[in-house]
């Protein structure tokens, strides 16, 4: 086999009704990728307008979108929220040639376009593409086709992962269930609602991530920083957390190698309300009292994952807790205009590495890293803890007790007043207190201090970076915020030379 031809991944099936032809064109529409090609082939009648047009109102959102057919007018073009879409039929085109009077193929190389009868294009066609072949199968019931499905070059990886989604949630039991997108986090996971009759369940699509450049020691950003490659460590975590009395949800079913995973449907009710949004303190209570009662415990590094398989923790190490503050003068500060020397750079990881040495030497606990609002739901029926749902612990580590205590009451998203936070806080201290008579209060303050300037820093870059990498603007409101947190965690005495670096080379956020 040739090594440099370019991969195939080829599926077939048969759809019993239209219903189905429907729900295919739903699942294929996550895979596709602006710059992707799809070819519809078949006879007349075998659905291709059909697949099409629910092809585009899945791109859409928009179960209503008018989507007329191109036969007349050649194209069709959305301006969607994804990528563009440029929807062609070839059907009357006699001469290749007559395309670059509209401007094809030119048209196709920034969106999703999809082609009715491609055999007519001639050679204009990329190589790379998903060819969709429809057939009527009338021995096999009169609204029944035969599907197959061939993908070429880049899309073909992605055809294999919708083909083994395919296979998971039929052996899980819910081929047929509905499937309804929820909005996911600012990572690359996919969440679902799977609804079959009047049970529900939530889909989780994590394919293992990829290493990205080494940006130290030949090492990614991602290693030094310990997040998660796989959903391991979350199928670990969540059962470590059940036997705890939190309530994580149970897994239903789980495919550790594609990244798939079916879990409880904990619901919907947040830990905050209004508009916008603010803390709830009854709910923010309870999460505060979960967090004490996991910090009372000796809490272990290797956790069972299924029989034979274990999971161990990493720890939060001086690399990792710096390379997440550099993030500030890698993204905020370029996006604040401001540059600084060789020398700044030394001295502020100096200043971290010495602010930093407290922290690595207490006591480690589970640090779940994303223990705030977004991650928490409300679950009224439940008693004591489990009254809080937690969500979005695959990047746990093995570190200081504040940093989770801080990630909820200094909240990058919602406004959590002063004075709820220094009464929750005492909430926690007390209920510390209450079972360790040595647990150090003043040690620990000053803990929450140094959590929260690391923490306050490292999102202040990780926002700047989804605006200036991945196109997420909407995270920069949230950077005031995060500043405040960060001026007062800085005001710490502790924190004094740090506070002095600050203030010499960093400036507030520009207002957006």
């Amino acid at each position: 086999m040739d090594a440099s031809a370019p991969s195939v991944e080829t599926f077939e099936a048969v759809l019993p009704d239209e219903q189905a032809t429907l729900r295919l064109a739903a699942e294929l529409a996550p895979v596709l990728e602006a710059g992707d090609m799809v070819a519809l082939t078949g006879g007349l009648g075998a659905g291709k307008t059909t697949f099409a047009r629910a092809l585009i109102r899945e791109l859409a959102g928009d179960p209503s979108l008018e989507v007329p057919s191109p036969t007349f007018t050649l194209l069709q073009t959305y301006e969607l929220e994804r990528a563009p879409v440029v929807h062609v039929d070839f059907y009357r085109i006699n001469d290749p040639e007559e395309l670059r009077e509209f401007g094809w193929p030119d048209l196709a190389e920034d969106a999703v376009t999809l082609v009715e009868w491609p055999e007519r294009a001639g050679g204009t066609l990329p190589a790379e593409r998903i060819e969709v072949e429809l057939a009527l199968a009338p021995e096999l019931g009169r609204d029944c086709r035969r599907l197959r499905l061939t993908a070429t070059g880049a899309p073909a990886a992605r055809l294999r992962r919708l083909v083994a989604l395919r296979r998971f949630l039929s052996e899980a039991g819910y081929e047929t269930a509905e499937r309804i997108p929820l909005q996911g986090d600012a990572s690359t996971r996919i969440y679902e609602r799977l609804r079959l009759g009047e049970r529900t369940a939530i889909l989780m699509i994590a394919p293992r991530r990829p290493d990205g450049p080494p940006v130290r020691d030949g090492r990614p950003y991602s290693a030094i920083a310990h997040l998660a490659e796989d959903v391991t460590p979350f199928v670990a975590l969540a059962r470590g957390l059940r036997e705890r009395g939190l309530s994580a949800p149970r897994i239903y079913a789980a495919d550790l190698a594609e990244g798939l995973l079916i879990l409880e449907d904990l619901g919907s009710e947040p830990v905050v309300a209004g508009d916008p949004p603010a803390a709830l303190e009854d709910r923010y209570a309870v999460a505060v009292d979960a967090l004490v009662a996991l910090h009372r415990q000796d809490l272990p590094d290797t956790l069972s994952v299924a029989p034979s398989v274990t999971y161990r923790l990493p720890r939060y190490d001086m690399d990792a807790l710096l390379i997440e503050v550099e993030l500030l003068l890698d993204w905020y500060l370029p996006h604040q205009q401001r540059e600084i020397g060789e020398e700044a750079r030394a001295q502020f990881a100096a200043l971290w590495r010495e602010a930093l040495a407290p922290a690595l030497a207490t006591q480690p606990t589970w640090v779940l890293r994303d223990y705030h609002s977004p991650n928490l739901l409300w679950l009224p029926e439940r008693e004591g803890i489990a009254r809080i749902g937690v969500l979005d612990f695959q990047d746990a580590v093995m570190g200081p007790a504040a940093y989770d205590l801080v990630s909820l009451l200094q909240d990058a998203r919602v406004d959590v007043p002063i004075a709820v936070e220094d009464a929750l806080f005492s909430r926690y201290m007390k209920g510390r207190h209450a079972a360790d008579r040595d647990f150090d209060m003043s040690e620990f303050i000053a803990l929450y201090a140094l959590m929260g300037a690391q923490r306050a820093t490292k999102v202040l870059g990780i926002f700047s970076r989804l605006h200036r990498r991945d196109g997420k603007p909407q995270y920069l409101r949230h950077q005031p915020r995060v500043w405040r947190n960060l001026r007062r965690s800085l005001a710490h005495p502790t924190l004094a030379p740090l506070k002095s670096w600050y203030d010499a080379h960093v400036p507030a956020p520009r207002q957006t």
